[in-house]
């Protein structure tokens, strides 16, 4: 790149090899640096990696989504971070967008990028879904993720800014069929429940009430239903999950109760 300041890519994989190659491709050749962690891989993850010049690490001993990239980010050298997930890329449009940025912005803001995702085969545009926006770019040195173990943020201090970078989409390719949800979820949703183990209540009622909330908030406040059969099927599945995660918290409550 010809501008002064560098950029560089941050990924954090596992057993990636359907949706990698497309997300490096959609990178490649635009940016410094593509630094990828992976947490053990057992298909052909590391072999797409390093056919992209990429700087590969493992670390097998999972810590938690927030610090995993904080120790990605720590094998980084460029000016600026662009947070990837395997199954993401970037469109042509959001390509230039980033580029400008980079050799136009000062090393003191935070952008967010407008992603949208597929889910069983379909783009998703209403069900709270979309418009998604999410800090991915960043200076290296003065920000970074949080510690959390899922949904981790990146964080920063009072004299940064955040900005949207208006244009272009990071597509992102989630849920293949049912099954592959059930899989991706089941993770999401122990975690979710470690995190707050002990310091957070729950219950039958609220289990309920959180779970018939999401079902609301989805499709009818978010307009799912303008997403037609998809939307339905999203906001029931996260109906339920809502409802799993809070009645698995309530039952470890009870099972430490009784020790």
């Amino acid at each position: 790149m010809s501008n002064i300041n560098t950029l560089g890519v941050l990924m954090i994989v596992k057993n990636e090899e359907k949706h990698l190659e497309k997300c490096l491709q959609s990178v490649s050749g635009w940016v410094d640096e593509i630094v990828i962690l992976d947490s053990g891989s057992t298909d052909s993850t590391l072999d797409i990696a390093n056919q992209y010049q990429s700087k590969v690490y493992q670390n097998l001993e999972w810590p938690g989504f927030g610090k995993q990239r904080q120790q990605a980010q720590s094998y980084m050298t460029s000016d600026w971070v662009l947070v990837l997930d395997a199954d993401e890329c970037v469109s042509p449009e959001l390509k230039v967008l980033i580029q400008e940025t980079v050799r136009t912005s000062s090393l003191d803001t935070c952008y967010q990028v407008n992603r949208l995702t597929k889910a069983f085969g379909k783009y998703i545009h209403y069900s709270g879904w979309s418009p998604d926006w999410i800090v991915r770019l960043y200076p290296r040195e003065k920000a970074a993720y949080n510690d959390a173990l899922v949904h981790e943020k990146v964080v920063f201090g009072n004299d940064i800014q955040v900005k949207k970078i208006k244009g272009g989409f990071l597509y992102h390719d989630t849920y293949e069929n049912l099954h592959h949800y059930i899989k991706k979820t089941t993770g999401y949703l122990k975690a979710w429940t470690d995190q707050r183990e002990g310091k957070k209540k729950s219950g039958l009622g609220t289990a309920l009430l959180h779970a018939f909330a999401c079902f609301i908030k989805m499709y009818f406040i978010k307009r799912g239903f303008l997403d037609g059969k998809h939307g339905f099927i999203l906001a029931w599945l996260g109906m339920h999950s809502t409802f799993v995660k809070y009645i698995d918290l309530w039952m470890r409550e009870q099972a430490e109760s009784k020790k």
